[in-house]
């Protein structure tokens, strides 16, 4: 019974484990009996949902009962301050403090790391809240010397921000009631990795009676099936059997098998990213809630600005809407847009330990939004925080950067007309050519290589859009299309190559550790490959490249198709439903590794 209800950080409460599952049947069955009562219901599913994250984050479950306390009142204070000045006062103290939190938790080891690198000193982190727990229980419990991050303070403190904005803004009334508020925030499918749920979109579900019917049972049990089956079948297994031995240790490895988990990490983050949202979904949609849509295919996008509005859509959406818009968005450049990029300068040079790098970031920059609109700088300025939102280390500025410059360099592609293109495309390629000729960098050979291959697939579409443009051939439409997908694709994983590798380390140490990881990968992609060996390494890893390539082909489904199935499937009858879901728990949990793995943004 101890172990029941006291946490153990050893086993988290998490979706694939068995231990949830019995806990979601108590809560449905409770929720069930409360169904008719929605103020009692509410109150239980709050109380729930935080012994839910008690079993999932320990005594952190504090911090959030005093943020969801805070929120509830200063929102009250807001709507109901007498000036203008006072509602922005009281928004600011509440910015404050949720930005407080996070930033304490997420960027205490990188705010020593600046200090002692501009002035000279020896700082080291110093977990408060331990210290006061420490003195409360007259005991040194609690190591002071390492801060933790509580699992999805991220987004509940994004989801806090939203409401207290959104009532400034006058777009929603303030919660009248503590535990409807509470319970909007700790809402335990969605409370430790998302999605993002605004206020406007969940809080009118609280105050409705409890309904599902038969057609949403099924599909609510279809995305739980989905889940699971993506993050154990496709995640976990190819994490544990090739893509993190890879990642450890790239030396190792021969340049196509570095490359191979590279494209294999693109599918295990999705698969680990929707497979939790996809469970998240199906749970809230049981007990008569809805959450919104957090993926749509984000691999079958055509470049990389459509791929941000497919991947994780709730923070794309909320970082648009708190961020992007107040920067200046697509109207203008604001004060705030220009002290933003210099002090992504000053923290890249930090984070680099160099003023040149520092120096080269702002000139890589100013050369990309050069005469461009302000729409450009802003988004850049968007994705920059949204890579250091993921973490304060090097790989993740890199990683935000890189896919803005992504984004403002199609902008730029798709006004250019054909000539233009292929003139800069010939030109940088023949560029890469003579300079690997010269050098011989592995990274100047696999500039050399795409680039090849991008001039040759762009000279070709060039040709069919010139000479064909009268024809109506729906195949080169699709090839075209599939050009764009795959393009995009191997942008995104690339990107994704320093987002890997300073991934689950030390904050202190992720920096070098992430660079020399991304450095070897490189160098052993872009080294001379033996082709001989490849036919040898598809065997010996014949069931994760198997599963790769299913788990690409049912993604690049139509979606139509997809509908189609998931519809048949909730209408099923209940008697074959239940032998079906019988045979998938047991396929599923044939691929249970040894230790389960935890969902890749409870770091974040």
């Amino acid at each position: 019974m101890k172990n029941l209800f006291t946490f153990n950080s050893d086993a988290p409460l998490l979706f694939t484990q068995i231990y949830f599952w019995i806990f979601f049947a108590a809560v449905f069955a409770v929720l069930v009996l409360l169904q008719k009562k929605v103020a009692w219901r509410n109150a239980f599913l709050c109380f729930a949902s935080l012994f839910f994250y008690y079993k999932t984050s320990g005594l952190f479950v504090l911090i959030l009962f005093f943020t969801t306390f805070f929120n509830f009142f200063q929102a009250k204070l807001i709507a109901h301050a007498g000036t203008e000045q006072r509602r922005r006062a009281h928004l600011l103290v509440a910015l404050a403090v949720n930005l407080f939190f996070l930033c304490y938790f997420k960027y205490a080891y990188f705010v020593t790391d600046v200090l002692n690198q501009l002035f000279g000193l020896n700082l080291h982190v110093f977990d408060a809240f331990a210290w006061v727990g420490n003195v409360l229980e007259g005991k040194q419990r609690f190591d002071v010397s390492v801060i933790l991050l509580p699992v999805g303070i991220s987004f509940f403190t994004f989801q806090n921000i939203s409401y207290i904005i959104d009532v400034f803004r006058k777009r929603v009334e303030p919660v009248k009631e503590i535990w409807n508020f509470a319970f909007y925030v700790t809402f335990f499918p969605g409370l430790v990795a998302g999605p993002i749920v605004r206020a406007h979109e969940f809080i009118p579900q609280i105050y409705k009676p409890y309904f599902l019917g038969r057609k949403q049972f099924g599909i609510a049990i279809f995305w739980i099936l989905n889940g699971l089956a993506k993050k154990i079948i496709l995640s976990d297994y190819i994490a544990v059997n090739f893509v993190d031995r890879i990642f450890e240790n790239p030396i190792m490895f021969s340049g196509f098998e570095n490359l191979a988990a590279l494209f294999g990490y693109s599918l295990q983050v999705y698969a680990d990213f929707s497979g939790y949202t996809d469970i998240a979904i199906g749970v809230a949609m049981l007990m008569g809630f809805y959450l919104p849509k957090n993926f749509n295919s984000p691999y079958k996008a055509t470049n990389p600005g459509e791929f941000w509005k497919r991947w994780h859509i709730s923070l794309s959406r909320w970082l648009k809407d708190y961020l992007y818009i107040p920067l200046g968005g697509s109207r203008n450049a604001t004060f705030a847009t220009y002290s933003v990029i210099i002090s992504f300068c000053i923290i890249v040079g930090i984070l680099s330990g160099s003023v040149w790098v520092g120096l080269i970031f702002l000139a890589a920059i100013s050369i990309v939004v050069y005469k461009t609109s302000s729409a450009n700088l802003n988004l850049m300025n968007t994705m920059l925080i949204g890579g250091l939102w993921h973490g304060a280390s090097w790989n993740f500025v890199i990683w935000g950067g890189l896919n803005g410059i992504g984004i403002v360099l199609y902008k730029f592609w798709g006004k250019w007309g054909w000539p233009l293109r292929i003139s800069i495309l010939l030109a940088i390629t023949a560029l890469a050519v003579s300079m690997n000729k010269i050098f011989y960098l592995p990274v100047l050979n696999i500039a050399a290589i795409w680039l090849s291959i991008l001039l040759a697939g762009n000279t070709i579409k060039m040709f069919c859009n010139v000479y064909l443009k009268n024809f109506q051939f729906s195949i080169f439409n699709s090839i075209a299309t599939a050009w764009a997908v795959l393009q995009t694709f191997v942008f995104i994983s690339f990107t994704r190559l320093f987002f890997r590798s300073g991934s689950n380390l030390d904050p202190a140490e992720a920096n070098q550790t992430a660079w020399d990881t991304a450095n070897n990968m490189v160098n052993r992609i872009g080294s001379s490959w033996d082709f001989s060996q490849i036919g040898s390494i598809v065997y010996e890893y014949r069931n994760v490249f198997l599963l790769i390539v299913l788990g690409l082909a049912i993604h690049w489904l139509p979606e139509k198709f997809k509908r189609r199935y998931r519809l048949i499937f909730a209408k099923m009858p209940l008697l074959a439903m239940i032998a079906f879901i019988v045979i998938s728990v047991f396929i599923i949990y044939q691929f249970v590794t040894a230790d389960l793995q935890a969902f890749i943004y409870f770091q974040f």
